[in-house]
């Protein structure tokens, strides 16, 4: 079994524009980068045995700011948030409502919900195979969670990406 604390990374400048990043690469903005400090705060005291993150700045970079150099912090692109293809950088409200549309076909020029859970899933397989008995993190983005929700909660993937999402202060999963 691993114990899983999923963060959602710090805010970016276009989540601060609402903008729907996707695999837009772009910067955490000023109070992004004071919440990434709080997360390392909030969680000063724990192990973790790794830190993984996307490789997308504002995952990335929220865990550096957070742990510096405290735990391995590990990038791996199959937590990347959704790629909305041509509705990269369009509203998020834009996003948010087409998402139910895209769970099986893909964003024209990017991919579909089912895709991401797929990346999703090779990535927990690995994690299986590497971190047994162990404490992770992973700092990713709600498509991220979605996965975390399906693979492991074993909620339908239209449920976890039509909900209201809100953030909070971390979400705990176990894997096994």
């Amino acid at each position: 079994m691993i114990q899983i604390i999923f963060e959602s990374h710090a805010t970016s400048l276009d989540n601060e524009r609402g903008l729907a990043s996707g695999h837009y690469d772009v910067d955490l903005s000023e109070l992004g980068e004071q919440q990434a400090s709080q997360l390392g705060e909030r969680h000063k005291g724990e192990h973790f045995d790794a830190i993984f993150v996307s490789d997308l700045k504002r995952s990335f970079e929220t865990g550096e700011l957070a742990f510096g150099k405290s735990f391995p912090i590990i990038k791996d692109s199959r937590l990347r948030e959704c790629d909305y293809g041509d509705l990269t950088r369009k509203p998020d409200t834009e996003i948010a409502s087409a998402k139910a549309k895209y769970i099986h076909e893909p964003f024209p020029g990017g991919e579909s919900y089912v895709q991401v859970a797929e990346r999703m899933k090779s990535f927990l397989q690995d994690l299986l195979k590497n971190y047994d008995g162990k404490k992770v993190m992973i700092i990713g983005h709600r498509a991220t969670q979605y996965g975390l929700e399906h693979w492991i909660n074993g909620v339908q993937l239209k449920q976890a990406i039509t909900a209201p999402w809100h953030w909070q202060p971390g979400w705990e999963y176990k894997l096994k």
